[in-house]
């Protein structure tokens, strides 16, 4: 079982191990001096930028920028950190001189995005329209990290006029595009309007007749043709029964002077044919024709008898009257056939207008639902329109929705890295640790007897006697200069370590900065 080891045993080791302990903890602690003297400080300078709303209510006037304030930000940083735009500051600033050698264009503008962030800054808010609380991005702050503070400065400064400047564009490019769109779609609407005007006014144009518009006029003047019909029916049956009583009179009487008697009879025909039809009009033409030829039959046979009717046989009065009056009626039976065959010929026309009503009905509706749908389209995209023409100007005037310059980026005074008192007291532990495990490490590799007690534990036997050890006073004098001196190396350390802790904690590190600046700068 292994003792516990005393405060003689540990003064006893360092005494021994003094300068494994001092050795490690020195170097570690000049390493770390050496990094916090030697690595080059970098400065950090930020600009912070405010998302201001509209001016102007939104039930006033609608903004057509889709999209919230943190997704048009993250396209403008997309836009920002494009390769094209980070060449242009990395050039214009003479930026990463030293790397241009050894590294790639990516692997330089990496360097260039890795520097550059970009941080939003949200608040609690309640949305105006659903009266709802929820997180919004008020403001972001963009920084650029280098090694020359006014390089530093005039970078940030450069980063955040893009910033506004993209922002504007992006607004009035988005605002253009949808007013352009919405024109393009007007002016396709009012097209379309314009080929289905042609199309209705052709349709109607083909069936004026059966549009639903004349639908009462058509069975109106059909249910007039049908009662013409009928009364063209009832005199045809009329003229017909006095057609056959007059045939069954003259079949009664003697049929003498015949010729004399039909060529009255035609004549009393050409006067009823010229009251009613014009002289070009077959029936006339063929009447006239058979009076000639009778004439010119009569007076071929009258010979040179002519001038004497002495010897001629008296006309049958009553034959030749009722044989006009047959002709007559004949005409008229003809007439009123003629008259109902139009009639009828008008009933069917009528008749297939108002079958054929619904159908056109039907294309009508179609044709104008479309129309109407087209229009209330129309007339919604000019609404639209009309407010993008004014979300337009809205954009112009800087009125909408915008990025302000709150804290412009300033000039760095000291850097944000390294930390020197940081760096100094991680050395200053890790120096402390790296020569306590040094000591420890090789009093545990050590094999040498130097009590009673290692000898006992090493071999398990007792110990009968021993030579104490003979100390001098100089002896004495130098164990106590030692012990003097550990007390000084580690009151020296704790000092340091108080300080370092002291400008962690209040931040003076200012005074290392400034000298650090006129070694360097």
């Amino acid at each position: 079982m292994e003792e516990n080891v005393t405060i003689h045993d540990l003064l006893a080791i360092l005494k021994r191990r003094k300068w494994s302990l001092i050795l490690p903890a020195v170097s570690v602690f000049l390493i770390a001096l050496a990094a916090a003297i030697f690595i080059s400080p970098i400065y950090r300078s930020s600009s912070t930028i405010l998302i201001e709303d509209q001016e102007l209510p939104r039930e006033y006037v609608a903004s057509f920028v889709s999209g919230f304030a943190e997704q048009r930000l993250q396209v403008i940083n997309q836009r920002i950190m494009s390769t094209t735009r980070l060449m242009e500051i990395i050039n214009h600033f003479n930026l990463y001189n030293e790397y241009r050698k050894s590294m790639t264009t990516e692997e330089i503008i990496d360097l260039m995005r890795q520097d550059t962030k970009l941080e939003t800054i949200s608040a609690n808010v309640i949305d105006s329209r659903s009266g709802a609380a929820k997180t919004a991005t008020i403001a972001f702050s963009l920084s650029y990290e280098g090694k020359r503070p006014e390089v530093v400065q005039q970078v940030a400064s450069a980063l955040a006029s893009f910033y506004l400047e993209e922002n504007l564009k992006v607004r009035e490019q988005q605002t253009t595009g949808a007013y352009k769109f919405l024109e393009d779609e007007a002016n396709n609407l009012k097209t379309q309007l314009a080929t289905i005007d042609a199309k209705i006014s052709a349709f109607k144009s083909q069936n004026v007749t059966a549009l639903p518009e004349v639908f009462q006029v058509n069975l109106q003047v059909l249910d007039r043709i049908d009662r013409d019909i009928d009364m063209t029916k009832a005199q045809l049956g009329s003229l017909k029964e006095r057609q056959s009583f007059i045939q069954s009179q003259l079949a009664t009487l003697p049929k003498v002077g015949t010729d004399r008697a039909y060529l009255k009879q035609l004549k009393a025909d050409l006067v009823q044919l010229e009251s009613r039809l014009s002289d070009k009009h077959p029936d006339i033409i063929k009447t006239k024709a058979e009076i000639a030829k009778l004439e010119a039959r009569i007076k071929k046979e009258s010979g040179t008898k002519a001038g004497s009717t002495a010897g001629e046989t008296p006309e049958n009065e009553a034959y030749i009257t009722l044989s006009a009056q047959l002709a007559g009626i004949e005409t008229e039976i003809n007439s009123a056939n003629r008259q109902l065959w139009d009639l009828n010929q008008k009933r069917n026309q009528y008749r297939q207008r108002i079958d054929s009503s619904p159908k056109v009905d039907e294309m009508s509706k179609t044709l104008m639902a479309e129309r109407n749908n087209t229009q209330l389209k129309y007339d919604d995209l000019m609404k639209k329109m009309l407010e993008a023409r004014v979300a337009q100007g809205l954009e112009k005037g800087q009125m909408g929705e915008r990025f302000t310059l709150i804290d412009p980026a300033r000039l760095p005074e000291k850097p944000i890295r390294p930390n020197v008192p940081a760096i100094l007291l991680i050395g200053l532990i890790l120096g402390i640790g790296s020569g306590v495990g040094m000591v420890a490490l090789r009093e545990h590799l050590d094999e040498s007897v130097r009590s009673v007690k290692d000898l006992t534990r090493k071999t398990g036997l007792p110990v009968l006697a021993g030579l104490p050890e003979i100390v001098t006073w100089d002896d004495k004098r130098q164990d106590k200069k030692t012990i003097k001196k550990i007390y000084i190396a580690a009151a020296t350390l704790t000092l340091v370590a108080i300080v370092l802790v002291h400008f962690l904690v209040m931040d003076l590190d200012i005074l290392w900065v400034k000298v650090m600046r006129r070694i360097f700068v």
